[in-house]
């Protein structure tokens, strides 16, 4: 393998860096988007059992914040719910923009990185087919084993750009929906608690009994 890299020339160099920082990135926001730290299951219950029981004040809020990403959406309603319905949905969206923005941190990377490891890896291949044919001017076309080994070589940062290329694409639009559905979810909770609070809905917990 290292043989086969060392091979590739000077430009896998960039390629591998590139494979590190997707990789990283890949297992980084699938451990920071887990659904159990971005929206635990009992926490909009949780909070409506502190609302019932006025104990939801300062210190409160500022646990909440901090606790999830729900948490930190549900936090800035309930900061503008006395202002009325329209304030605390505004409150919601404003801080729900800046989750989303978040939870997408380090996905732009990975897709700058999707799309520029195979460009990386055709540079990596047309200097290779510039000194095949540099060796052509010079030995001739005669010799066929140096003409396939040098094609050979050009071809490896190609493949090495793909084979990072390919991951990442996947991983990226991967990790795009499942931003996508957590919001989603996130939104669902959001609007039970304004409808909760002006009195249209009851919470129910996650074994289904209403509070």
């Amino acid at each position: 393998m290292f043989e086969i890299i060392k091979s590739g020339g000077i430009l896998m160099a960039p390629i591998l860096l590139c494979s590190v920082i997707a990789f990283a990135i890949i297992v980084e926001r699938y451990w920071a988007l887990r659904k159990s730290k971005v929206s635990p299951k009992d926490q909009l219950p949780q909070v409506w059992a502190i609302i019932k029981q006025n104990k939801m004040d300062g210190n409160r809020l500022k646990e909440l914040r901090s606790s999830s990403y729900l948490g930190q959406i549900l936090a800035a309603g309930l900061a503008n719910s006395k202002l009325g319905r329209d304030a605390m949905k505004d409150s919601i969206e404003e801080a729900a923009s800046h989750v989303a923005h978040d939870m997408e941190r380090f996905l732009s990377t990975l897709g700058t990185i999707a799309m520029i490891a195979p460009l990386v890896g055709l540079l990596g291949t047309v200097f290779g087919m510039i000194e095949v044919f540099s060796a052509i001017m010079v030995q001739g076309t005669g010799n066929a084993g140096v003409l396939a080994g040098g094609i050979s070589k050009a071809l490896i940062t190609t493949a090495a750009g793909l084979s990072v290329a390919i991951p990442a694409v996947i991983f990226h639009r991967a990790l795009l929906r499942r931003v996508d559905e957590l919001l989603v979810t996130m939104e669902q909770e959001c609007i039970k608690l304004v409808d909760v609070l002006h009195g249209d809905r009851t919470v129910a917990n996650s074994k289904g009994e209403k509070k």
